[in-house]
């Protein structure tokens, strides 16, 4: 082949150099090379075969297939059961990363933040091709003006677990990571909040009676349906979906919601010391258990929360390492509690909508009425009443008798049943007006403005893609804002 490509005869001589070991024929040796082969040692029957391969795409030709043909030809064994294949991470452009594009991004640099002129001498010292250091430098500046912050390993971690699509290519995206050291700190102020709330009290560890609320019943049913969840993803390595059903639970339900709806039982000083008890206990367990399902993806910050946490729990042992892994229990599934406490969030997110539709204040009681109510309805009313009372900031709240006519009232729907707030009193309908009419004013002149540079040809030709694909959704979202702020406009005027 090579005399024929290069038109070569016979008289020159070819040989292969005799120091050149291929470098996928060594790799492809690696499975069983590195335990002792071909020695039959303890390592090799211990190790080979093992269980999963992980590897990006581009190699498996190159490396995987080879490690199957060499292993199995000398040693009769396939090398491994299963090969998780992951995508390329790209830069945030989706350009392959490489030291000559000036576009690599360190791990380490992310965890422990770099300032930008050490961050422009590590992209542009040693180059190949030093003439591009200038353009790579400007890039450097404008994507990161002020260098890298640090953000932990633990955010890191959590954000590629969230990426890994699979065989996607991850574009990464340095928002991304700043939003999961959020969740680390929401993670973080959560446990202080228990801490604050269970430390030198009574946590249920022992066999005194507890009473469980419809509150701490739901929380430990969503917590099932979360281990279950958790589990599926990481066994079928869909590792983005297992990232983001704890994520959901724990920002979601456990923070923005149990956290809330616990707290006038925990400060009420005339509840039992069984209902108390059993809230406490539920707070520590979850949050125990909830660390456990996230110490694979975020080991640092859960092993410093769980040492603190675990006497709490009635758990122990020297590292969260050691525990056992949390076992989905459909015993302690409760949809009664589910559906009770889905009733309650929406009821608020109601409550909260109008608030915020009508430029009402959280600091203003308001009364509030229950149109459509079916006995269900009625029943979850009676039963969280002080709760809704408490967390909603309601004046009153009540069941409209049959044919009985509300007043002129904001509304909000939670299914079939209307959540009616009076509007009498509660806002200065003129002012209300007025501030309307220019948020609606300063909305048209962006709908004018956007519209006109859409209908503009000139533009159209020659601005990128990416750039009227934004220019459009612009238009859209102040079009929308408009229209529900002239919905809102006309039922203020109606009242």
């Amino acid at each position: 082949e090579v005399r024929r490509k290069y038109k070569l005869g016979n008289e020159v001589e070819l040989r292969q150099d005799e120091d050149v070991l291929d470098t996928w024929f060594s790799s492809g040796l690696w499975t069983f090379s590195t335990l002792g082969w071909p020695e039959q040692t303890d390592f090799l029957k211990t190790f080979h075969p093992t269980d999963v391969l992980v590897t990006g795409f581009d190699i498996i030709f190159f490396w995987v297939a080879r490690m199957i043909m060499l292993s199995t030809h000398l040693t009769g064994q396939i090398p491994f059961k299963t090969v998780y294949v992951h995508g390329l991470v790209r830069d945030g452009q989706g350009q392959k990363m490489s030291k000559s594009k000036g576009n690599v991004l360190d791990p380490l640099d992310i965890v422990d933040g770099i300032t930008l002129d050490e961050l422009l001498e590590k992209r542009t010292s040693g180059m190949m091709q030093p003439k591009l250091a200038e353009k790579i430098a400007k890039q450097t500046r404008a994507e990161f003006p002020e260098g890298i912050a640090s953000y932990g390993t633990d955010a890191l971690r959590f954000t590629f677990c969230s990426l890994a699509s699979t065989g996607r290519d991850i574009k990464f995206d340095m928002g991304r990571v700043e939003g999961y050291r959020n969740f680390c700190n929401k993670l973080w102020n959560a446990a202080n909040f228990v801490f604050e709330n269970t430390e030198g009290k009574d946590t249920g560890v022992d066999d005194a009676p507890v009473e469980f609320s419809s509150v701490d019943r739901w929380i430990i049913s969503a917590l099932q349906r979360t281990e279950a969840e958790v589990t599926r993803q990481l066994e079928n390595f869909r590792f983005d979906l297992a990232a983001q059903a704890l994520y959901e639970f724990v920002w979601d339900e456990y923070c923005a919601w149990y956290l809330e709806l616990i707290k006038p039982l925990l400060w009420d000083e005339s509840a039992s010391a069984e209902r108390q008890r059993g809230t406490r206990r539920t707070l520590v367990r979850v949050l125990e258990t909830a660390l456990r399902l996230a110490h694979p993806f975020m080991p640092f910050i859960t092993e410093e929360i769980w040492q603190r946490v675990a006497p709490l729990a009635g758990k122990s042992g020297p590292t969260l390492m050691l525990q056992p892994w949390p076992e989905y229990n459909p015993e302690r599934l409760d949809e009664a509690a589910e559906g009770d406490i889905e009733w309650v969030k929406a009821f608020m997110l109601g409550v909260r909508q109008i608030r915020g539709e009508m430029n009402i204040s959280m600091a203003k009681r308001i009364d509030v009425l229950l149109g459509n109510a079916t006995a269900s309805d009625q029943r979850r009313l009676a039963e969280n009443e002080p709760l809704l009372r408490k967390l909603a900031k309601l004046e009153s709240v009540r069941v409209l008798a049959a044919g009985e006519e509300a007043p002129l009232c904001a509304t909000a729907l939670v299914g079939d049943l209307q959540v009616l707030v009076p509007m009498a009193g509660l806002i200065d309908k003129d002012a209300e007006l007025a501030r309307l009419d220019k948020e609606i004013g300063r909305l048209d002149g962006e709908v004018k403005r956007v519209g006109g540079k859409l209908a503009n040809a000139g533009f159209v030709d020659k601005a990128p893609a990416e750039v009227i694909d934004k220019e459009r959704a612009k238009l859209a979202e102040a079009e929308q804002a408009k229209a529900n702020l002239l919905a809102q406009r006309e039922r203020i005027a109606s009242l």
